[in-house]
């Protein structure tokens, strides 16, 4: 029922499944709350908006105004101030010489998480391949995690915090796949990590190949060492020789025959690959799955990437994640989940921290600035993005012929837009290679094999972009303004080659100028929206973080950017001297 005054329309927040549930934050964020106020007849108004903890004690309370004269509608921003669960309110009044009246909205639940929920640099390694050597007869033998262990500092070097592992459990030997995904495997093929499970051990196991328990732990403190965090594959699937398959049957589907039905994502088809079936035994699934859970941030895991979290009924992960929030509020959890926008979207309204997104596939100016400000504005309260450039599984069709110039602008782009961003080894080396034409499988995909790379020596001849992405990391490091979602803005440029944005936080303000084609020069005006900026209309000095070079800019600036040249440029990313 509305009150007195009444308070529609309110933003952001997040209903679902007949709940108000929280809004995502990190402490110090400041968001933009906005909200329909109305009162009959012609009596002015005024509105503030209140946040409050769960105690109830009021930690911010700021006026709104309103945006439009005559709109009716009012915004105003509150600055979360810690880590926690808070709700807003907002309140309304009208006084007159006749009467005061007064009227206020329902509660609305907002969550600061951890800042590593909405802020990362993520680098995705198989540790079988770190370490990796190739014997003269071609033979190969894998790493480990110890041979992993001395890949950490150059991961730490480019400026990654987070590093992503596959599974690191026991593979199945049943219908293992082979070498680009062959139906048949031979003696010497290691198996795709994500068929977990045999003899050794399920989804509670190392991989004996890797090492032992011991060695993971080490690997761990080892990383955070080096400031990294382990981010661990959490994939509720088995292979046919996992040890569920016997002691809980009752957790698969079953054919008509009664065999066991493998995994299939038309057209892929996963022939080593049980799913879970979460209706016949649904208590028994969650608290296995939360004994693994607990298991391994015991060992130190305070981040999970969860493996096709919407081929899993929603309702699973709501439950699990919020027993998991209960007792380990540091725990994320980001959702690998390339399916429909509103799976995306229930998923993060259901608790996820972060998801996988469709950037990999945005590449025109159009599709990026739409994304982009889909990601900052609409869905920013329930879903925060990560930006991939690639993974194990996405080629991307762009990246195929092997130009750096491309590697490049889409690190500027995944590295600038949000907050988290993430790689998959071989991308600094430029590896590009299809397995077949218009595909996005890898040529000898490391799924399928072990990978010895030889990143000294690209090192030496120059042929990698860790220099650049390192700096890309450094920027990132050191501005507050793209360590923010929310505050994504687009500006006008006259090709649509070249696309323009602008972060702001307190006096940290960062523009970026992108130009997205990889083969030749482009030049254009870029006309800046000086109201978004919020400093006067005039020339102003910039900064370019990628080469030091102070320009004086104005609010239509010219730019060229050729990523042609022996050392070539793709991008602007200039701070502007306030």
């Amino acid at each position: 029922m509305i009150s007195r005054i009444p308070i529609t329309d309110i933003s952001p927040i997040v209903y679902f499944g007949g709940e108000f549930v929280a809004v995502k934050a990190i402490a110090g964020e400041t968001i933009i709350v906005g909200a329909t106020i109305t009162i009959e007849g012609h009596e002015t108004l005024s509105a503030e908006v209140c946040l409050f903890n769960t105690k109830n004690t009021m930690v911010d309370c700021q006026q709104l105004s309103e945006s439009w004269p005559g709109t009716d509608r009012y915004e105003g921003k509150i600055t979360v101030p810690d880590r926690g669960d808070f709700y807003f309110t907002i309140r309304a009044t009208s006084t007159s010489q006749y009467r005061t009246v007064a009227g206020e909205s329902e509660r609305f639940p907002i969550r600061a998480d951890r800042d590593r929920a909405l802020i990362g640099s993520w680098y995705e390694f198989f540790p079988r391949s770190e370490g990796a050597v190739r014997n003269t007869d071609g033979s190969i033998v894998g790493g480990t995690f110890v041979t992993a262990t001395k890949r950490l500092p150059g991961v730490a070097a480019m400026g990654f915090d987070v590093l992503y592992l596959p599974p690191i459990h026991p593979i199945g030997y049943s219908h293992r796949k082979g070498k680009n995904n062959s139906l048949e495997a031979t003696d010497n093929d290691c198996g795709v990590p994500w068929a977990i499970g045999n003899a050794d051990g399920g989804h509670d196991a190392i991989n004996p190949d890797l090492g032992t328990m011991k060695d993971f732990e080490d690997f761990v403190k080892a990383a955070s060492k080096q400031g990294l965090e382990i981010a661990m594959d959490l994939a509720l699937q088995t292979s046919p020789d996992h040890p569920w398959v016997t002691s809980n049957p009752e957790w698969f589907n079953k054919r008509v025959d009664g065999t066991i039905a493998y995994a299939e994502n038309p057209p892929k088809k996963y022939q080593d690959i049980y799913p879970i079936n979460f209706d016949d035994d649904y208590e028994g699934i969650r608290n296995e799955v939360l004994r693994i859970i607990r298991l391994w941030v015991s060992k130190g895991v305070r981040i999970f990437r969860v493996d096709n979290p919407h081929t899993k009924p929603v309702h699973f992960w709501q439950d699990l994640l919020a027993i998991v929030h209960a007792e380990s509020p540091d725990v994320v959890f980001l959702a690998e989940a390339f399916t429909r926008p509103a799976m995306m979207h229930s998923l993060g309204k259901a608790g996820f921290h972060q998801s996988y997104t469709y950037f990999t596939w945005r590449t025109s100016k159009q599709e990026i600035t739409e994304y982009g400000r889909e990601i900052a504005d609409t869905t920013s309260a329930f879903f925060r993005p990560n930006f991939w450039v690639n993974t194990p599984d996405i080629n991307p069709l762009h990246l195929h012929s092997g130009n750096p110039a491309m590697f490049a602008l889409r690190a500027v782009l995944a590295s600038t837009l949000t907050p988290s961003w993430g790689m998959y080894a071989g991308y600094e080396l430029y590896e590009h290679r299809p397995f077949k034409e218009g595909g996005e499988e890898y040529m000898d995909s490391e799924k399928y094999e072990i990978k010895v790379r030889d990143w000294d020596g690209a090192g030496k001849k120059g042929i990698t972009l860790a220099p650049f992405i390192t700096q890309l990391n450094s920027i990132r490091k050191a501005h507050p303004a793209l360590h923010r979602l929310r505050n994504l803005h687009f500006h006008t440029t006259d090709s649509e080659a070249i696309i323009a944005y602008s972060k702001r936080e307190g006096k940290d303000l960062i523009l970026v100028v992108v130009n997205l084609d990889p083969s030749f020069a482009q030049g254009t005006t870029v006309h800046w929206n000086m109201d978004a900026f919020g400093i006067p209309t005039q020339d102003f000095e910039v900064k370019d973080l990628l080469d030091g070079t102070s320009m004086t800019w104005n609010p239509h600036t010219f730019v060229s950017l050729n990523p042609t040249r022996p050392v070539g440029k793709v991008a602007h990313i200039v701070q502007v001297k306030l």
